[in-house]
């Protein structure tokens, strides 16, 4: 099925966001709410990669299917990863531009995720943070899960940070439910835990953002993304 249109509106959305000031504003590391969001993503995801065993080999290969300008990739490197296991494929070629400049030794693509020129089963993880909330197509999301699935080997795993719930603001998103999830990767065995206070309201806690983020992040209701792994059953 065709979904070109799709592939063009998020070309035009994300171009959006590179060109808005406000939009790399409100993602501002210096923030301290973002600070504590982005350390409390990497610390869960190098948990839970460690403990199924995906960061026990410098050999492990690595996907990240729109990668941006790298950053998750390039922390694949501070655990070990050679930079030469690393691929990333993104469909903005300035994205994939900077993504070069951070990781020369990586391999970096410009491409639309709903054909992957990779063999079957040549990675161990492929990464989607973010990825299948920004597609409204359903085939498009069938296509690029089918992929995904397709280029991982038997018993590598999916990484997935994503939303669960729907942004109201924001309607070139939609949340994705567990049921949502599973049902991308059907026999996929998923390893998802809750995390990320509400970034809004993470944002605003100023002075107080290591005091009150701890307490929030404790309450289900304010955490809004799914983080984890989606593993691949082994071959019979």
């Amino acid at each position: 099925m065709n979904t070109d249109s799709e592939v063009q509106r998020l070309v035009e959305v994300y171009r959006q966001y590179g060109a808005s000031e406000l939009y790399r504003a409100k993602w501002d590391e210096r923030n301290a709410g973002n600070a504590v969001i982005l350390g409390e993503r990497l610390r869960g995801l190098r948990e839970i990669l460690q403990r199924h065993g995906f960061l026990a080999a410098s050999s492990c290969r690595v996907l990240d299917i729109g990668c941006g300008s790298g950053k998750l990739l390039a922390d694949f490197v501070c655990w070990g990863v050679r930079p030469q296991n690393l691929y990333g494929l993104d469909l903005l070629e300035d994205r994939i531009q900077a993504a070069r400049a951070r990781l020369p030794d990586a391999r970096l693509l410009t491409g639309n995720a709903e054909s992957l020129p990779f063999d079957t089963g040549f990675f161990d993880l492929v990464c989607l943070f973010t990825v299948f909330s920004s597609i409204l197509d359903h085939r498009m999301a069938q296509n690029v899960a089918g992929e995904s699935a397709q280029v991982l080997r038997p018993g590598g795993a999916v990484v997935w940070y994503d939303f669960r719930w729907n942004n109201p603001r924001n309607p070139n998103v939609r949340g994705m439910s567990r049921d949502e999830i599973t049902e991308l990767f059907p026999g996929f065995v998923a390893h998802l835990q809750s995390i990320t206070v509400f970034p809004p309201l993470a944002r605003r806690l100023g002075r107080l953002t290591s005091v009150l983020y701890p307490v929030l992040a404790s309450l289900p209701l304010f955490r809004t993304h799914y983080l984890g792994l989606l593993i691949k059953p082994p071959s019979e």
